[in-house]
């Protein structure tokens, strides 16, 4: 786990530094030339007035840049009759939407303290509201879109078209229609509403709807949109696409689950099989191959035999031997073929004892005319 962790950690870098050098590359030359014409504009300016000075208007320029930040229009001055505004209740309720859906454009920010404060407990609670109503919203959205398809697929299985081609189409469907619906359609609305080229509106589109938002082009942020219900139309396209692209998220994390199981299973089929053909391979061999011979021992100097033990008289029997009397059979076998090997005289048994009868021979029925066997007896 740590090393397949280290691993993506090593790969998710990698990925960044890539993409700042990438970024670095193709945006630092267009940095540098907005300032020498920022550079060259203001030389103009001050041969133009000589009456002003260069700090005077490093300072204006300052003042306009941070009076942009806080959201005023430069085209409109202290005499128009201009009714447009930042946070009327139209663009207060986008800028909200802003908050609680993590984009965070940009373009507008707050300038109080008052302000500042309200947004933090008001995030800390919007965002996880706003998670719960996503998934909600995502889960019907998703079982919409898939019950659609499955009249689809009902289709193509009546024309007997294979069950896998059907998977594999009704995938594309789900994504095609999600693409036509969140993401096609709003680049031509935007185009149209915003007065922007095609890339520019599916740049805001997608930067949107991967809660990026950068807030270099934002919907409604023009003067021009005095539709006080243009930007909270905006904000309820957001919360569609963002639940179509929570469900499409959800069913490839679902893919992938099923796919890692799938794997895992055949992978510990393939062991198993391949544990047991190695094992009857192992047998195989063995069996050709015999048991193994035992290493040859070293010769041992022959040494005379010891010498036999005097015969003693036997003792009396006692309990033990009556108490055990297969420990005792066994040890006077063994004793006796020792002896035998020694060349001694094995002892009799005492006078006192018995042998044990041989086990007679069952006695066979005696038929007519057969004549009794001599051994049997009556």
């Amino acid at each position: 786990l740590s090393t397949t962790l280290l691993a993506l950690l090593a790969l998710v870098l990698l990925y960044l530094v890539s993409g700042a050098l990438v970024f670095r590359a193709l945006e630092q030359p267009h940095e540098q030339q907005a300032q020498r014409e920022l550079g060259e504009v203001r030389e103009k300016f001050l041969r133009a007035h000589p009456c002003v000075s260069d700090q005077e208007l490093g300072l204006l320029i300052k003042e306009v840049a941070d009076a942009l930040g806080g959201g005023a229009d430069p085209e409109t001055n202290s005499t128009s009759n201009s009714s447009h505004s930042a946070w009327d209740l139209g663009s207060a309720f986008f800028f909200s939407g802003t908050i609680i859906t993590t984009i965070g454009y940009g373009n507008v920010a707050l300038r109080t303290d008052a302000g500042r404060l309200f947004c933090i407990f008001y995030a800390l609670v919007g965002i996880p509201l706003f998670g719960i109503l996503l998934a909600g919203v995502g889960d019907r959205l998703g079982s919409s879109l898939r019950r659609g398809i499955g009249h689809i697929e009902a289709i193509f299985l009546k024309w007997h078209v294979p069950p896998e081609l059907v998977r594999v189409l009704s995938a594309m469907l789900f994504l095609l229609i999600g693409c036509l619906l969140f993401v096609l359609t709003p680049t031509f609305v935007f185009c149209y509403m915003e007065d922007w080229s095609k890339l520019e509106a599916i740049y805001f589109v997608i930067v949107t709807l991967t809660t990026v938002g950068f807030g270099d082009y934002v919907a409604g942020a023009d003067p021009r949109q005095d539709s006080p219900a243009y930007q909270p139309l905006v904000w309820f396209w957001i919360l569609l696409g963002l639940a179509y692209f929570a469900s499409v998220l959800t069913t490839i994390g679902n893919w992938l689950r099923v796919v890692s199981r799938r794997t895992r299973a055949e992978m510990g089929g393939l062991t198993a099989q391949a544990a047991s053909w190695t094992g009857t391979v192992t047998a195989r061999v063995t069996q050709r191959a015999g048991p193994a011979a035992p290493p040859p021992e070293k010769e041992r100097p022959l040494l005379p035999p010891p010498p036999c033990p005097k015969a003693q008289p036997p003792s009396p029997p006692t309990a033990s031997a009556l108490d055990y009397p297969s420990e005792n059979l066994a040890f006077i076998d063994e004793s006796s073929d020792t002896q035998s090997e020694r060349g001694c005289p094995l002892p009799r048994a005492p006078r006192g004892r018995r042998r044990p009868n041989p086990p007679r021979k069952p006695v066979r029925p005696r038929g007519p005319g057969r004549p009794r066997d001599k051994d049997v007896p009556v």
